[in-house]
């Protein structure tokens, strides 16, 4: 990400990268294409954004057009007022796609996207073990 502007209390991640189940980085699979998302953060709080790609003209052959994905959100009680929000049952935050800052500091264990383990979960090495994500984890030391 280039620019974060959060004026909802959006949390964005300074470092490593979004979670990969926002919204933001399917724009890409569909250029051009208005994609919409209801999103829990792991305190509960629900956001609602819409994600496209855009693209800035190159200055010729040694220098190609740039692709960029940019998102806008608010908060899931004022998405009503959204007209890419007609269609979603906004009073359902169990139908909201759980996300997280990044993985390393998601405690969603069950993700399927994650990319790397969180960082207050010491990591099991089993090579007989798989689960949903390619990490498993040790709950956190009750110390």
């Amino acid at each position: 990400m280039s620019k974060r502007f959060s004026g909802a209390g959006f949390h964005f991640a300074r470092f490593g990268g979004g979670c990969p189940r926002w919204i933001v980085y399917d724009a890409f699979r569909t250029p051009g294409k208005i994609h919409s998302q209801m999103a829990e953060m792991p305190d509960g709080t629900a956001y609602f954004s819409i994600a496209r790609t855009v693209v800035k003209a190159g200055g010729g052959h040694r220098s190609p057009p740039q692709q960029f994905a940019i998102a806008l959100g608010c908060d899931v009680q004022h998405a009503a007022q959204v007209t890419y929000a007609d269609g979603f049952d906004l009073s359902n935050t169990d139908a909201a796609t759980p996300i997280g800052v990044n993985c390393r500091l998601c405690p969603r264990l069950d993700c399927s996207q994650r990319a790397f383990p969180p960082l207050n979960h010491r990591l099991i090495v089993d090579e007989n073990l798989r689960g949903l994500s390619p990490y498993l984890f040790a709950p956190p030391s009750a110390e």
